[in-house]
C-alpha cells in the first residue's frame, strides 16, 4: 500500500471514530479498588440486616455453581449503578431534556402546504374573487361550507406621527388546497372583491378580525359583513380560554403547532411591487390557520355548557 492510501485510510477511520464518538463513553471502572471495596462493605452493611432468601445447595445447581456465583458477585461489585455513573459524566445534567421548555420546541410548525395564488393587478383581482365566490358556493352546496379565513397585512411605521399605511395585503382561504394572497395596495378593492365582503352568508374568521375591517373600511371605504372572531369563540369553547387569544397562542392550544411570527416578515414592507416567497407563505399560513381554527373549535362543545353539565353530575353523585 503507498502512502497516499495509507493517508487517506487514516483520515477515513479518523472520520469513522468522530462519527461513532459523538458522546464520550465512561470508563467502566471510574474508581479504584480500595472504593470499590468501601462501597461494597457499606453496602453489605446495609442490607445485611435484611432476610435472606433460601437459596439452592451447590448439589443442586451442578459443579459450576460457586464459579458462577463468584462470577456474578465481581460483576455486581465492578458495576456500579448507573445513577452513580451519570454522576461521573461532567455535562450529566446536560444530557437530561428540559420537559418544560422542550414541550413547545416540540410542536410541528404550522404551514399551509396547498396552491398559493398571488393577484396584483386589479384584472387579476377580479379574477381571483370571482374565482373564490364560485368555489365558495359550490361548497356550501356540497357540504355545508360557510365559512373563510381572513387577515391582511399593512407596512408598519416606526416613527411617532407618521400613520401605519394602508391595508396591502388580503388574504383569504377556505380549505387546505387553496389560498388567496391579494396586493390590494396596488390593485384596490375591484367590485368582485367587494361583493365577497359584503356577502353576509359568508362568514369570515380571523383573530382580532373587527379590527382588520374597521381598517379596510378605512382606508377603501368598503364594509365587510358577517365576521366572527375566534378570540371570542374560543373563549366560549375552552374551559381555560378566558383570556384574550393571539393567532399563535390559539394554534398552539388547539392543535398544538406552532405559528412562527418573524418580525422580518410580519413588519416587513408589505408595500413593495412584488411580495416575496416568504411573504406569500406567511399570509396564506395566517388565513389557512384562521380557517383550520375556526373548524376546530366549531366541533367543540361550549365550554360553559359542559361545566354545568359537568357540576350537575357531580352533584347527583353525592346526592345518591
Amino acid at each position: 500500500m503507498d502512502r497516499s492510501q495509507s493517508e487517506q485510510d487514516g483520515h477515513q477511520k479518523q472520520k469513522q471514530d468522530h462519527h461513532f464518538m459523538e458522546i464520550p463513553e465512561l470508563d467502566d471502572d471510574p474508581f479504584t479498588e480500595e472504593d470499590l471495596q468501601a462501597i461494597e462493605a457499606a453496602f453489605e452493611a446495609a442490607t445485611s440486616s435484611l432476610p435472606k432468601k433460601r437459596s439452592s445447595s451447590p448439589e443442586d445447581d451442578g459443579p459450576d455453581h460457586k464459579t458462577q456465583q463468584r462470577r456474578q458477585s465481581q460483576s455486581a461489585r465492578r458495576r456500579l449503578p448507573n445513577s452513580v455513573l451519570a454522576l461521573q459524566h461532567p455535562n450529566a445534567f446536560l444530557l437530561s431534556p428540559c420537559r418544560q421548555a422542550n414541550a413547545r420546541m416540540k410542536y410541528p410548525v404550522m404551514m399551509f402546504g396547498g396552491v398559493i395564488k398571488y393577484s396584483r393587478t386589479a384584472v387579476e383581482v377580479e379574477k381571483a374573487a370571482l374565482e373564490i365566490l364560485k368555489n365558495f358556493q359550490a361548497k356550501k352546496k356540497a357540504v355545508g361550507q360557510n365559512a373563510i379565513g381572513f387577515d391582511i397585512e399593512w407596512k408598519p411605521t416606526f416613527k411617532r406621527g407618521v400613520p401605519p399605511g394602508k391595508a396591502a395585503v388580503m388574504q383569504i382561504c377556505g380549505g387546505t388546497s387553496c389560498c388567496y394572497v391579494m396586493h390590494i395596495v396596488h390593485s384596490g378593492i375591484p367590485r368582485s372583491l367587494q361583493l365577497l365582503l359584503e356577502d353576509s352568508s359568508i362568514l369570515k374568521v380571523g383573530v382580532g378580525i373587527a379590527n382588520d375591517c374597521l381598517k379596510v373600511f378605512k382606508d377603501y371605504n368598503v364594509s365587510t359583513k358577517a365576521v366572527e372572531d375566534l378570540s371570542y369563540l374560543a373563549k366560549r369553547k375552552v374551559v381555560e380560554g378566558l383570556q384574550n387569544w393571539g393567532l399563535a397562542s390559539l394554534t398552539e392550544k388547539l392543535i398544538c403547532k406552532e405559528l412562527l411570527k418573524p418580525n422580518k416578515i410580519r413588519l416587513g414592507n408589505w408595500e413593495a411591487k412584488f411580495l416575496s416567497k416568504d411573504q406569500l407563505q406567511y399570509a396564506a399560513t395566517d388565513a389557512f390557520a384562521s380557517w383550520y381554527l375556526y373548524e376546530v373549535l366549531l366541533s367543540l362543545p361550549d365550554a360553559e355548557k359542559d361545566t354545568a353539565r359537568n357540576q350537575s353530575e357531580e352533584l347527583r353523585a353525592v346526592s345518591l
